[in-house]
């Protein structure tokens, strides 16, 4: 899909991205015949970094959830966006606000209240601060990859953290927990967080050593009012809401995606009738309260199609449909679900996979050639590291197999995602430092991983079975650039690469997933049979093949 720009919308809010409307024309001559005075407020705010503007009503409805509140930013240059607003408790209403671009934008709102109609301010924009890369988007000269706005590639190495909104929920003045566990996960290599909005409790038994402070199953924040053992659908728990808030903050100030689950199924959250007004309003208060937040991604559901709710695969249709009318930001969206992504792919901006088969370098490149162009993360891959208990084992537990596994995905062309007993689901264990060294994750596994991505272009290479003799390869579309992936059984490798190439000089280096460590490269001449021997790492190797420019 291409990237994506700013819609030009009109007053029934359809897209039009090349018609100026009526009231963008009256709008522009304003800019001609008003000075900033004129306006009844002013402010200022940075490009790709969400501004925050807040409204009171002198009285909040009976029902303040569902009145008509939006406003529309329009630019010196006619764009137009449409931004719904979203009620924050007491008299307060808010809209949250991330400029694509710098310049001037009038702010003008529309409201079914006489206090939030009508109003309206100038807000300037000025060019993003250094550092500031603005939300993610997929590359329009390179569909399978991700960027920035900025232009900066984006590579994501996911982890899941269901829980993480429980963490600090009951801390009413600061997040500690979370801010260790997301600076852990950044230190590691993670750039990408999957969580839920909310998640209850686990449906297996729970380890009997478990100690209770790292369980975060059946917590008493909620999203609705009540609790969720005997829930008041009618209303929604804005304190909730708030310090979700933060989490999505400080994962936003750390450059980490969040990957933000709407729904849960198999969690035991006791969750309104679907499509039902109460369910409406829950999912459009995310949407309204989230989508401005640049380090959004959105996913409809964990394992949308797995636990059976009534009508869910038109549901969660019907669910991306009224996201992408609600969110003007145009966050990407995906589904926890593959067979849903692939019944559906036109709809989604990326495809979700969860698959446990043995040959997963096999499984996620055949999937890739199901879907062309669109990125594939692998979203679950039945790997689930050891943690200090028992929380769900899968089919893989041990650190260097879960490991392979991503590296297998990252050789099929597609993303991988890890996940750590201790901080999946309903366990976390938000400072491992707490541990002894071995109960500890090998999340340092990961940051080489990231650092071997960092330094090679690797979400441009392409699968390419016929470069070796055994073992996966990556090519470049040049022929310049080459990675193979080593079993750690193969006791040597012979590179087969292009005729054309036999006579140039070339470069050979060997990466350790385990240290990190690159090897001194070995400078040789391409010639038909080029083998080299399998270091002896104790685990599968990485070797880099890169003909030099004459």
């Amino acid at each position: 899909m291409a990237a994506r720009i700013p819609r030009i919308k009109s007053k029934d809010n359809r897209d039009n991205q090349t018609m100026m409307t009526p009231k963008s024309c009256l709008l522009l001559a304003l800019y001609s015949i008003l000075s900033a005075s004129d306006l009844s407020a002013q402010t200022s705010a940075h490009q790709w970094e969400m501004k925050e503007i807040p409204f009171q009503v002198s009285e909040a409805p009976e029902q303040p959830f569902d009145l008509e509140f939006s406003a529309t930013f329009t630019h010196s240059d006619g764009t137009e966006m449409t931004v719904p607003g979203f009620y924050n408790g007491g008299l307060e209403y808010l809209l949250r606000f991330t400029p694509p671009s710098a310049g001037e934008w009038i702010v003008s709102t529309q409201s079914s209240s006489k206090d939030l109609d009508e109003k309206q301010l100038t807000l300037t924009v000025q060019p993003a601060k250094a550092g500031a890369k603005g939300g993610i988007e997929i590359r329009e000269d390179s569909p399978r990859e991700f960027h920035y706005k900025n232009g900066e590639l984006y590579y994501p190495i996911a982890f899941e953290v269901d829980w993480l909104f429980a963490l600090d929920a009951d801390n009413p003045d600061d997040i500690p927990r979370t801010r260790k566990l997301i600076d852990t996960a950044t230190e590691n290599g993670f750039n990408q967080i999957i969580l839920n909005v909310f998640a209850y409790d686990v449906n297996w038994k729970k380890d009997p050593e478990l100690k209770p402070k790292y369980d975060f199953g059946s917590p008493t924040s909620f999203p609705f009012g009540g609790t969720n053992q005997d829930p008041d659908h009618t209303t929604l728990n804005v304190e909730f809401f708030q310090r979700f808030d933060r989490v999505i903050e400080y994962l936003n100030e750390k450059d980490v995606a969040a990957h933000v689950m709407i729904y849960v199924w198999n969690k035991r959250v006791n969750w309104p009738e679907a499509a039902s007004p109460e369910d409406n309003r829950y999912f459009d208060y995310v949407a309204k309260r989230y989508q401005a937040y640049p380090n959004l991604v959105w996913d409809i559901s964990k394992e949308a199609l797995g636990y059976g709710r009534e009508g869910t695969g038109n549901y969660i249709a019907e669910r991306v449909e009224r996201l992408r009318k609600l969110d003007a930001h145009n966050r990407l969206i995906t589904v926890h679900d593959y067979n849903f992504c692939k019944n559906n792919q036109e709809i989604l901006d990326f495809i979700s996979v969860q698959d446990w088969q043995t040959e997963m370098r096999s499984v996620m490149l055949n999937i890739r050639n199901e879907i062309p162009g669109k990125p594939i993360l692998n979203i679950e891959h039945g790997g689930y590291e050891k943690g200090p208990y028992t929380v769900y084992t899968g089919s893989y537990i041990e650190p260097i197999a879960c490991l392979e596994r991503a590296y297998k995905t990252m050789f099929a062309g597609t993303f991988p995602t890890h996940y750590w007993q201790g901080m999946a689901w309903n366990v976390i264990i938000w400072d491992i430092d707490e541990l002894p060294e071995s109960e500890r994750p090998q999340l340092q596994y990961y940051k080489h991983m990231r650092s071997l991505a960092d330094r090679y272009p690797i979400s441009s290479l392409l699968p390419d079975p016929r470069r070796s003799n055994s073992g996966h390869s990556l090519a470049s579309k040049d022929n310049d650039l080459f990675l193979i992936f080593v079993p750690e059984e193969n006791y040597s490798i012979a590179p087969w690469l292009p005729k054309e190439l036999r006579g140039k000089k070339y470069s050979a280096t060997w990466f350790d997933p385990l240290t990190g460590e690159f090897s001194e490269p070995v400078h040789k001449v391409l010639e038909k049979w080029n083998r080299f021997n399998n270091p002896d790492n104790g685990c599968f190797s990485i070797l880099i093949v890169e003909i030099q420019k004459e």
